[in-house]
């Protein structure tokens, strides 16, 4: 595999915890749900009795401010659950098995912040590994991101 899976960096989250990318104050809430909420801070569940917060994130807009490109309409803002302080963050860099998940997109952009294509894994995202290794292949994909095909969300990000 040439990839490495990337959650939303430190700073990043500083940031979303006090006012995301849509400028608004988390909604912070004890998390209920024995299932759990995917968590872009550290690609695990959310825990019953975890304080997580929901902020909106331009993962697009960042990567593009960070690398002088312009992905004009290809931004999107979007919602995500992070823990609502500061955590150990992933393990590895391998793919998130709590964030596998059923149904999945993986979209590939340039290095300008443009969709080149991507991939809809419908079912069990066991190939999902594969997938972004195969988009990775192409040198004018600089960066994939993964979503959940029922929201939208973006999950993570996968680059070389």
């Amino acid at each position: 595999m040439t990839f490495r899976v990337l959650p939303i960096e430190p700073d990043v989250l500083d940031e979303l915890r006090k006012s995301d990318d849509a400028g608004r104050e988390p909604q912070i809430r004890i998390e209920d749900d024995e299932y759990g909420q995917p968590l872009r801070c550290c690609l695990q569940r959310s825990r019953p009795g975890e304080r997580i917060a929901l902020v909106s994130y331009a993962p697009l807009r960042r990567w593009a401010r960070d690398n002088d490109a312009e992905p004009g309409a290809y931004e999107e803002v979007g919602p995500v659950f992070i823990h609502a302080e500061a955590c150990d963050g992933p393990e590895g860099p391998e793919w998130p098995e709590p964030l596998r998940g059923d149904r999945r997109v993986l979209r590939a952009y340039n290095g300008n912040g443009e969709i080149l294509g991507g991939s809809l894994l419908d079912g069990k995202t066991a190939l999902s590994e594969r997938t972004a290794d195969d988009l990775l292949l192409d040198p004018e994909v600089a960066l994939v991101h993964v979503r959940a095909v029922e929201h939208g969300c973006f999950l993570f990000e996968v680059r070389r």
